[in-house]
């Protein structure tokens, strides 16, 4: 021994004349209270520990020491030690879940029933076991990094936006692997839709499932803005053609009314689809993928028509004061989408499968069938026969489908939530245009337009007599689904009290369009608070981000494994007690896979 203390004062003397040690090795064993689970038949003289030198901490810096009788360790008694995997890289670990499941099974252990201690120690886990996450508190502060969460809805997995980075000339920034998605395309099938999520527009997360972008964090701002946004527009451009009937009709014309209503509101609704439709495209070029899961979206893919019909409509709605004669071919050039559109939905409809009619009727169904309407009464109005007669037929068949197997059941059958009941007011809108294309077709509002009028007339009022459907509302987007048929109603009732003029015709005239403006008016200043003032007008578009499978989460695991030089320590213990446990702490399947 004192051969070793002159050692030791002769390298300190020689260390001491070079330069000031910064690091001092000191045991963890000479820390009081340090590393240590206090043992219940001790007393507080248990954490007096006197101070030891390990003398080959230099020699061997990757291993500790452990002394193991009393003797070494001042009246400390070191059982055993478990060793828990620990990520080899300063990333983010669930704790939660290893701390539960490694409570469950040091609480089952017999070793601790034998009142006994255990030390724990952390060991490096191997990169191909080891879980990296990515969360956006990290990537905020760490700019060196990129996240990679949200790659598999961009265009080409993110290569186009890699392409633009590279044309800017800048350099490319590190990546941090996210190994829990894949950044593959993932084809949703229409069943999975029904299966995940639930309500008429199919936007409710089912509490079986699990989404696969975080649902904590708000999601760039392209992946929350919707295809429905283009409600906004059919809201805003039917207003437009409002009140220039209301400005040209001879019915309404002891209200004098002029154009200059209908010119504010027809520059309004060109502007908002204007602005709606570059933010769309500019969705459609960075996360394409996003926009086909849209598509594929039983409900979402009716309002693909949407942007298509306001151009309808601010054709229909031009001010006369611009003085501009449409020329025929601009209808054959927004028909021409519609057309195309209807082929592969109508098809569906009738092919079968799982996208077939009875499997996704709902009332966004709708929306497929007044464009052709709408179209036939622009065609009519440019002085066209054929096509607007055809357009025509295949709106007045398809629709005639629609509202039988709407009236049957809906696809859901389950009780609606009272935000989304104003979808139903879609079901006035395909009559109240069709008697309208069907007199400019034929000259005149005679029987045929009647009868479609009627039939809108009778649902209006049967779904306004309703007034639970009202009562406990908080804002939505869905809101703009009736304020196009209610518009579209009070049009045709200006219409039709041209042909019937009295007392009566006249009131409802006045009556519907007083409910179609002022609630316009209303959804339009909301619209306006909530996504300028709340920010909270486009939350995170949950029916976009389910998966393409169903994940079950039981089948998930978290290996939580000891040393082996303690293992069969452990196994000797735990068959002692329970005679057939190993020396492995394992763990059901709780928290999330680690790959």
């Amino acid at each position: 021994m004192d051969g070793k203390e002159n050692l030791s004062s002769t390298k300190e003397s020689s260390d001491s004349e070079r330069l000031p040690s910064i690091f001092k090795y000191i045991a963890s064993n000479s820390i009081s209270g340090f590393d240590t689970t206090p043992s219940p038949r001790s007393d507080t003289a248990h954490f007096e520990v006197p101070e030891v030198i390990v003398d080959d901490i230099q020699e061997r810096p990757d291993s500790v020491v452990l002394p193991t009788s009393q003797h070494q360790t001042g009246g400390l008694s070191h059982a055993h030690s478990i060793s828990i995997s620990m990520p080899s890289s300063p990333t983010v670990f669930r704790a939660e879940h290893s701390y539960g499941e490694l409570k469950n099974h040091v609480t089952a252990n017999s070793c601790v029933r034998q009142k006994t201690e255990g030390k724990f120690h952390s060991q490096p886990m191997s990169v191909g076991r080891s879980y990296i996450i990515a969360t956006p508190d990290v990537l905020t502060e760490n700019n060196k990094f990129k996240d990679k969460r949200y790659d598999s809805f961009k265009t080409w997995s993110g290569k186009f936006e890699k392409q633009i980075s590279n044309l800017r000339g800048k350099p490319p920034e590190p990546e941090i692997e996210n190994l829990t998605k894949n950044t593959k395309r993932e084809v949703v099938p229409a069943h999975r839709f029904f299966d995940a999520l639930e309500g008429p527009e199919l936007d409710k997360l089912k509490a079986s499932e699990v989404l696969v972008l975080p649902e904590d964090k708000k999601w760039p701002f392209l992946l929350r803005f919707p295809v429905s946004s283009f409600g906004i527009c059919l809201g805003v451009s039917s207003q437009a053609i409002l009140w220039k009937t209301l400005a040209t009709s001879s019915s309404t014309s002891f209200l004098h009314f002029g154009l200059t209503v209908n010119l504010v509101l027809w520059c309004l609704s060109l502007a908002l689809l204007g602005i709606i439709s570059s933010i769309y495209i500019l969705k459609i070029i960075l996360y394409f993928e996003a926009v086909l899961r849209e598509y594929y979206h039983p409900i979402r893919v009716n309002f693909f028509f949407a942007p298509w019909i306001s151009c309808l409509f601010l054709a229909i709605g031009i001010p006369s004061s611009i003085g501009i004669k449409l020329h025929a071919a601009l209808w054959y050039v927004l028909m021409g989408p519609i057309f195309l559109l209807e082929l592969k939905i109508y098809g569906q409809w009738m092919s079968g499968g799982r996208r077939r009619l009875s499997k996704v009727a709902n009332p966004s169904n709708h929306l497929s069938i007044v464009g052709n309407f709408v179209g036939a009464l622009l065609g009519a109005s440019m002085g066209l026969k054929e096509g607007p007669i055809f357009f025509f037929a295949v709106g007045l068949a398809h629709y005639c489908v629609l509202f039988v197997t709407l009236y049957q059941r809906l696809p859901t059958n389950e009780t609606l939530p009272k935000d989304l009941h104003p979808v139903f007011f879609l079901f006035v809108a395909a009559p109240s245009v069709a008697s309208m294309a069907w007199a400019k077709i034929t000259g005149e509002f005679g029987f045929g337009s009647r009868i479609a009028y009627f039939i809108a007339l009778f649902l209006y009022a049967s779904l306004a007599v309703r007034i639970n459907f009202f009562r406990g509302f908080r804002f939505s987007l869905a809101w703009w689904a009736y304020t196009f048929p209610m518009t579209g109603a009070s049009i045709a009732t200006i219409r039709y009290s041209v042909e019937v003029t009295n007392i009566f015709t006249r009131i409802l005239s006045i009556a519907l369009t007083a409910i179609s403006v002022i609630t316009v008016a209303s959804l339009l200043t909301s619209t306006m608070v909530h996504a300028f003032v709340l920010r909270d007008l486009f939350p995170n578009d949950i029916a976009i981000a389910i998966s393409g499978s169903k994940i079950n989460p039981n089948k998930m695991d978290l290996p939580i494994q000891t040393s082996s030089a303690n293992a069969s320590d452990n196994g000797a213990c735990q068959s002692a007690s329970n005679g057939d446990h190993t020396g492995t702490l394992s763990s059901e399947p709780k928290g999330p896979t680690l790959v």
